[in-house]
């Protein structure tokens, strides 16, 4: 074989080994940001320090391969697939990439392009077939985004189809009736203990984990809803103006509970009156009535529904709670419904915002006929709401687990029911996310608000916890870690009598 084309094969065989890891990582990090284009970009730009910076260093090194010696050549593609391939060795993802049938036709054109990516290896002159080698390894995730493109129009008539055919197994169902849940906080815990209070007397389904965009509600429906279920509680999320019509749109939702309103998700919303507008859409769309939590100032200062039902611990409203008495062992609490009917309530959940949230979902299961009394026992068995103040005890310290999204309302819960604990008090937290422009402003209030309560802060990544740092100002016992495993090797260290794990990065962090 001619030297030159020698050099050719050694960058096509460098290419070849490391652009299908490579390329696993992008397709993971777009499924991750839902395959939504800007939410993807977002992680590019996130990971310009890191994974994109190394592609662009591989194409500094392949100048090698203008020297035209085989020992240049050599080490140039050596150093070019270990910059792209080491930091991904080893790697566990917190959340897997899924092997769905649409992350597999994604990966069949990629590989397609990748492969007229690396076709002009063969027909370049021989001095910059590394060259090429290198910058098409900086296309890759580029490549990816491309294939997504590619591949929406077919992904779109194959959504519509499991849409329409969801659609058609709810027709089917005309007796039954759909509750939407939405809010930026307490959604998920509103859609538990709603379901278990109303399986009282309803075959209730929910839409599980954290199913709640448009395709996780079909897939739902689709999966789970049966002829003798009688209630279906659909979380409703959003990122976007219009996601949650599009939910209601496809559930024709009877009722709804709104639980709250407050920045959340800002980098895609923008603004808070866009979260406050879509939030609403779910009230826009009841065919009965919607459930509204007061207490949050946007939802109680918004023009309300004929068709309304208030519930509030801290302003006037239909179902209120009183003698309210919080500890680290649950809470106790009267509820007052309208009328004056009221019953004392017991709860092993965390935190006045659990408090909250049972007031809401009782409001719903009294209107919907059950009596308050009948609600006690299931109040009393409800079960933690995994990741959402899931109390852990044992070990050699009690947990607050709130690893899930945390947001500038939550996390100040989250620190409330921390103090009510006694003993030395530590949190672990990488900070808020998807604040948009106001995300190192709400870091940093977060800060000063974790050196009133904390004995102890381990931060968990130098660069996204620097405004919480900011905001700690001269508190003391802070430590800055690169990962969770080492934060958790130092609140060992540390012995502290509770820790509070806040909010968990996704791996596209």
């Amino acid at each position: 074989m001619p030297k030159f084309e020698a050099y050719k094969l050694a960058a096509a065989v460098s290419f070849a080994l490391a652009a299908p890891l490579v390329s696993l990582i992008s397709v993971h990090m777009l499924q991750l940001s839902s395959y939504q284009t800007h939410a993807y970009m977002g992680w590019l730009r996130r990971s310009s320090g890191d994974y994109y910076s190394r592609q662009f260093f591989c194409a500094i090194i392949a100048m090698l391969g203008l020297w035209e010696h085989w020992f240049a050549w050599v080490i140039a593609c050596a150093l070019a697939v270990g910059l792209c391939v080491t930091p991904f060795l080893g790697r566990k993802a917190k959340k897997p990439l899924k092997y769905t049938p649409r992350v597999i036709r994604l990966l069949i054109v990629q590989a397609a392009l990748l492969i007229l990516c690396a076709w002009p290896i063969y027909i370049l002159p021989h001095r910059f077939a590394l060259v090429w080698m290198a910058a098409a390894f900086v296309l890759i995730p580029l490549v990816t985004m491309l294939s997504n493109f590619i591949t929406m129009p077919l992904q779109r008539l194959i959504n519509r189809r499991y849409i329409n055919d969801a659609k058609r197994i709810l027709d089917s169902s005309p007796g039954l009736k759909v509750i939407g849940v939405t809010g930026s906080y307490g959604k998920t815990s509103m859609k538990f203990i709603l379901t278990r209070l109303l399986e009282v007397k309803y075959e209730t389904l929910m839409t599980p984990d954290s199913y709640n965009t448009t395709l996780g509600v079909v897939r739902t429906i689709r999966e789970r809803l049966k002829p003798t279920h009688e209630v279906f509680v659909c979380e409703m999320g959003a990122r976007h103006v219009g996601d949650i019509r599009e939910i209601c749109e496809l559930t024709r939702p009877d009722m709804g509970v709104l639980t709250s309103i407050g920045e959340q998700h800002l980098e895609t919303f923008k603004t808070l009156e866009n979260i406050i507008k879509t939030k609403f859409e779910l009230v826009g769309s009841l065919n009965g009535t919607a459930f509204l939590n007061i207490d949050s100032a946007p939802v109680r200062e918004r023009e309300r529904p004929a068709d309304c039902v208030t519930y509030a611990l801290d302003v006037p409203a239909d179902y209120t709670a009183d003698g309210l008495t919080v500890g680290s062992n649950g809470s106790t609490f009267t509820i007052r419904a309208p009328g004056g009917a009221s019953a004392v309530y017991s709860t092993s959940l965390l935190g006045r915002h659990a408090v909250l949230n049972i007031l809401g979902a009782v409001a719903v299961a009294h209107t919907m006929g059950i009596p308050l009394k009948d609600l006690a026992e299931p109040v009393a068995r409800l079960p933690q709401v995994p990741h959402r103040l899931q109390l852990i005890r044992g070990g050699q310290f009690t947990i607050i687990d709130d690893a899930f999204n945390a947001n500038p309302e939550g996390v100040k819960a989250a620190l409330e029911t921390l103090s009510m604990f006694e003993g030395v008090k530590a949190v672990i937290t990488p900070g808020m996310v998807e604040l948009g422009a106001r995300q190192d402003e709400l870091n940093r209030e977060y800060g000063a608000l974790l050196a009133k309560v904390c004995d102890y802060v381990v931060l968990v990544g130098e660069k996204q916890t620097a405004p919480i740092m900011q905001g700690l100002g001269g508190f003391e016992n802070v430590t800055v870690v690169d990962s969770f495993e080492d934060a958790m090797a130092r609140v060992k260290e540390l012995n502290p009598g509770v820790v509070l794990l806040a909010n968990d990065l996704p791996d596209n962090y």
